[in-house]
C-alpha cells in the first residue's frame, strides 16, 4: 500500500473517533438537560404530593381553625359597629355639655352633672369609659378633681387615662405632679413633672414644668437639681416666659447650694 493511501486511510479513522466523541458529547448533553427538566418536575410533583397528605392528614384541626377565625372576625366586626361606635356616638353627645360648663371654670356641673339634662364626667367615665370620648372625660374628671381640691381623687381619674394626643397627656401627666406634691409626695410629683416637660418638648409647656420641677427641687433641698432643672429653662427655652424670671431662680439656687455645703 501506498504511503498516502495509508496516511488518508489514517485520517479517515481519526475523522471516525471525532465524529463518535462528538456524537457522544451531544448525547451527554440532551440526557443531563432531560435531567435538568425532569428534576425540578419531580420535586414539584413531590411537594404537591406532601401538601395534599398534610391536608388529608389536618383536615378537622384546619376547618376548626379557618372556622374558629371566621368567627373571631366576625365578632370583632360587631362589637366594633353594633355595640362600641354607637356607644361612642352617645358619648361624644354627652361630653359636649360638660366641655362647656369646663371652659366656664364650673367644675362641680362639669364633674357631677346640672341634675337635669347632664350627668356629669363622672357618670360618662362609668357608661363610656371604654370609648375615645369616655376616656377623655377622665382626663377632664381629674382635672375638676383636683381644682375641686381632691387631689386623690384626682390622681384615680388622671392615671386611668390612656396616652391621647401630645397636649393633653403632657398635661395629665404634669397634673399628677401637681397632685403628688399637694398630697405631700413630692419626689414622686418631680417625677412627673419632668415627664411632662420630656413629653411635651414646647417651648410653651415643657419650661412651665420644669420650673415647677425646680421649686420641688428646693423644697427638698436638692439644690444642685434645681440649678439643672433651671439652667435648661435658660438655654433651651430662652424665648419662654418663664426664661425671663428664671435667673432670679438659677441665683437663688446656686446661692443656697453654696451655703449648705
Amino acid at each position: 500500500m501506498l504511503y498516502h493511501e495509508k496516511k488518508l486511510i489514517l485520517r479517515l479513522k481519526i475523522k471516525k473517533q471525532r465524529n463518535y466523541k462528538n456524537t457522544q458529547n451531544m448525547a451527554n448533553k440532551q440526557i443531563a438537560k432531560k435531567k435538568k427538566k425532569t428534576e425540578p418536575d419531580i420535586e414539584v410533583d413531590e411537594i404537591f404530593s406532601r401538601s395534599e397528605q398534610f391536608i388529608e392528614k389536618n383536615k378537622k384541626s384546619l376547618i376548626y381553625g379557618i372556622g374558629f377565625i371566621a368567627i373571631l372576625v366576625a365578632v370583632i366586626l360587631a362589637y366594633n359597629y353594633m355595640y362600641l361606635q354607637p356607644l361612642s356616638e352617645r358619648a361624644e353627645k354627652s361630653i359636649y355639655k360638660g366641655q362647656q360648663y369646663f371652659e366656664r371654670d364650673s367644675f362641680a356641673l362639669a364633674l357631677f352633672g346640672n341634675g337635669l339634662d347632664y350627668d356629669g364626667f363622672e357618670a360618662i367615665v362609668r357608661q363610656y369609659g371604654r370609648t375615645k370620648t369616655g376616656n377623655l372625660a377622665k382626663a377632664y374628671a381629674g382635672i375638676c378633681y383636683y381644682r375641686l381640691g381632691d387631689p386623690h381623687s384626682a390622681i384615680k381619674q388622671l392615671k386611668s387615662y390612656k396616652v391621647g394626643d401630645t397636649q393633653m397627656n403632657s398635661r395629665v401627666t404634669g397634673l399628677l405632679g401637681d397632685c403628688y406634691v399637694s398630697i405631700g409626695e413630692t419626689k414622686e410629683g418631680i417625677k412627673y413633672f419632668e415627664k411632662a416637660a420630656s413629653k411635651a418638648n414646647d417651648a410653651n409647656i415643657s419650661p412651665l414644668y420644669l420650673m415647677k420641677a425646680g421649686i420641688a427641687y428646693e423644697s427638698l433641698m436638692q439644690y444642685k437639681d434645681a440649678i439643672r432643672v433651671y439652667s435648661t429653662i435658660k438655654d433651651k427655652y430662652s424665648q419662654s416666659t418663664e426664661a425671663g424670671e428664671v435667673d432670679k431662680y438659677l441665683y437663688r439656687a446656686e446661692q443656697l447650694s453654696q451655703n449648705a455645703r
